[in-house]
């Protein structure tokens, strides 16, 4: 028993190391207590905070996108609800398993999936969503709904898409959405102030629906959900013990676009091109700078853009030559042919090198320099006047008119009509196209200009480059007598409750019966002379566009030729529909009605269609008879009672250059 009686002396040597030990287990003691306390007291909110995060999950309610209505409240761009799969990669633990599991379920790839996954965690980080497939079928989201609960990070989301009904009619004009980019969030987030730009959201990528991203777009909402561990929804009802923090907004949907464009009227135009599978593009504006129509071929359906756009599709799109995504209306612009013909008319009155009774011989070719210079007519016109010029398209005429004014001269004119000029169409990525005179060669190629160049300036060739868009307002303002107007298609954008948020207001741009900038001003007669002339196109026994008289309609106009390149003077009469497509010359024809009193202006550009009045001819004409069958029913009739109507002859073939 000896053996286990503590010894006295031994006692008093551990004692300093009990002690050492009961201070160790006491200050021990005192840092939890302390960490405790900081952490109830001092944090306890902010982790307080934190654990309502993880139990609760906060998810973007996307708003609609406004509506996009034509003049009369018809629907152009519309919404209509989808589901999508949505992966959060976070909560994923084997990728190929979730994957494996997803792929037959979709009708995709397992491969597919992981490299979307994959893709999506270098360029967004671990944490951004991973869109799987966007616009679930019923049969889709029932498969996914019976595996969601087994399979963590997966989450079957509705939402809104958008919608075309019109598919291809107008589409470069209305545009098309897309997911928004992750070099684009910045960009976005300072441009448009007040709205927070995330990954997965859907913006406007091109044509309105790029313009009038901040009015349309609206306000997104947030849901509260209540989800598990591993970030699945849970189905408990336990309340939201959060409060105020944490809450549901609703969503606020996008304003509503209106626009000036008349579906009647546009749906005309699409049909005059599609029949016929024509390529170009076509607007019709209004004297007060309304645009009723906006055509541009070949075209596309956005819907296919409203999800994720199949790369067999995209291939066909980028490698189509004709460059369906392109906006032709106010993006690809072509020398104007004899469109531009008016406009020298109006220089040439003006600057008193002619007067509307002046005689002027144009034989069949003429000779500047070593070079000839040939008409449209083989034979020529003899002597005719600045009336017959234009009716019957002469270009010997306007080459003597162009060798008289000079390059300069003819610019300060006809850059005044918007020639060469950004028109201020609300949309983005216009071409200003090129009204050249003699500083602009210089400066753009650094050579002197040629004498002989001012004659092919005057039949709109060489560098003179204009687009569809330019020609209307031209000749729109020919037909007002000097008032160059900017064009506009958005005519209001209202709320939720119809009313008006913004108004837009006819301009007019410039005034040329004023003294210009340029230095000239011109008289109202002049316009006067050349409405007459250009009605004669038309109306007259040897107008190059009889084709296109509607009895009642009064319209005036100019038929032109775009040449895509150069031939041969024993080559240049040769049928062009005989040339391979690529070498056909583009049709132009520019127009407005009624002729004493216009109301529209109407420019059509028919891609290797030969001639003028044959290729955009046909399309100016359905344009303007949809206009006057639902504006003016009761001129055609009146016509139609009072005149008897012969049937006027298609222009022989050698007559038909334009």
């Amino acid at each position: 028993m000896s053996q286990y009686i503590s010894n006295p002396e031994e006692a008093k040597e551990l004692l300093p190391r009990y002690k050492l030990f009961y201070t160790a287990i006491g200050f021990t003691f005192f840092v939890f207590i302390t960490r405790l306390w900081y952490l109830q007291i001092i944090e306890g909110s902010e982790l307080r905070d934190f654990s309502e995060k993880n139990r609760f999950k906060q998810t973007k309610v996307v708003a609609p996108r406004g509506l996009i209505l034509d003049r009369e409240g018809r629907i152009l761009v519309e919404n209509r609800p989808g589901f999508e799969a949505i992966l959060s990669p976070q909560y994923i633990e084997d990728i190929d398993e979730v994957a494996a599991t997803l792929a037959p379920l979709l009708g995709t790839e397992k491969d597919k999936i992981i490299a979307k996954v994959e893709k999506s965690r270098r360029q967004n980080g671990p944490y951004a969503i991973v869109k799987v497939k966007e616009n679930l079928n019923r049969e889709e989201v029932f498969r996914l709904k019976r595996i969601r609960l087994d399979t963590p990070g997966l989450e079957i989301r509705e939402t809104v898409l958008r919608s075309y009904p019109l598919r291809g009619n107008g589409a470069q004009l209305f545009g098309f959405v897309g997911e928004i980019s992750k070099k684009q969030i910045p960009i976005y987030n300072q441009l448009y102030k007040g709205i927070n730009f995330d990954q997965g959201d859907i913006i406007g990528k091109s044509g309105l629906e790029e313009v009038l991203e901040r009015e349309i777009r609206g306000q997104d909402g947030q849901q509260l959900v209540q989800v598990d561990a591993h970030g699945r929804e849970t189905t408990m009802q336990t309340p939201n013990i959060a409060g105020d923090r944490v809450r549901d907004i609703e969503s606020t949907p996008g304003y509503t676009a209106v626009l000036t464009i008349d579906k009647d009227i546009q749906d005309a135009a699409y049909k005059s091109f599609s029949d016929d599978k024509r390529i170009g593009g076509v607007v019709a504006m209004r004297s007060d700078g309304e645009i009723l129509a906006w055509v541009s071929t070949p075209t596309f359906d956005p819907n296919e853009f409203a999800t994720v756009v199949s790369p067999q599709t995209w291939n066909e799109m980028i490698n189509d030559p004709f460059k369906p995504l392109r906006n032709k209306v106010i993006q690809d612009y072509f020398p104007p042919g004899s469109t531009f013909k008016a406009f020298m008319a109006v220089a040439s009155l003006q600057e008193k090198v002619i007067t509307p009774t002046t005689i002027i011989n144009c034989p069949g070719m003429i000779m500047f320099g070593r070079r000839a210079y040939h008409d449209s007519l083989k034979q020529g016109h003899g002597n005719i006047t600045v009336y017959e010029a234009i009716e019957q398209s002469s270009n010997v005429f306007f080459y003597k008119m162009g060798i008289a004014l000079g390059i300069d001269k003819m610019y300060n004119y006809i850059s005044t009509f918007g020639i060469g000029q950004k028109s201020g169409i609300e949309l983005q990525h216009e071409s200003p196209g090129v009204m050249p005179n003699s500083a602009w060669k210089k400066q753009a190629m650094g050579e002197e200009w040629q004498p002989g160049e001012n004659l092919t300036a005057a039949i709109g060739q060489g560098f003179v480059q204009a687009t569809p868009i330019q020609m209307a307002v031209g000749y729109n303002a020919i037909a007002t007598g000097g008032k160059v107007m900017r064009p506009f298609v958005v005519k209001k954008i209202v709320d939720a409750d119809g009313k008006s948020v913004h108004e837009t207001q006819s301009k007019v741009v410039r005034d040329l019966t004023q003294p210009q900038a340029t230095g000239i001003q011109v008289d109202p007669q002049t316009f006067v002379v050349v409405r007459d002339a250009l009605r004669r196109v038309v109306q007259g026994s040897r107008g190059t566009a009889r084709r296109v008289h509607i009895p009642g309609a009064d319209i005036a106009g100019k038929t032109g030729t775009s040449q895509v390149m150069g031939f041969a003077a024993s080559d240049i009469y040769n049928l062009c529909e005989k040339r391979p497509i690529m070498q056909r010359h583009h049709g132009w024809f520019v127009a407005f009605a009624p002729a004493e009193n216009p109301e529209i202006a109407v420019a059509a550009l028919a891609e290797h269609s030969c001639h003028g009045a044959s290729g955009a001819g046909p399309v100016v004409k359905e344009v303007m008879r949809a206009y006057f069958e639902k504006y003016h029913p009761d001129r055609i009739a009146e016509y139609l009672k009072k005149t008897r109507v012969v049937k006027i002859p298609a222009p022989a073939a050698e007559n038909e250059d334009e």
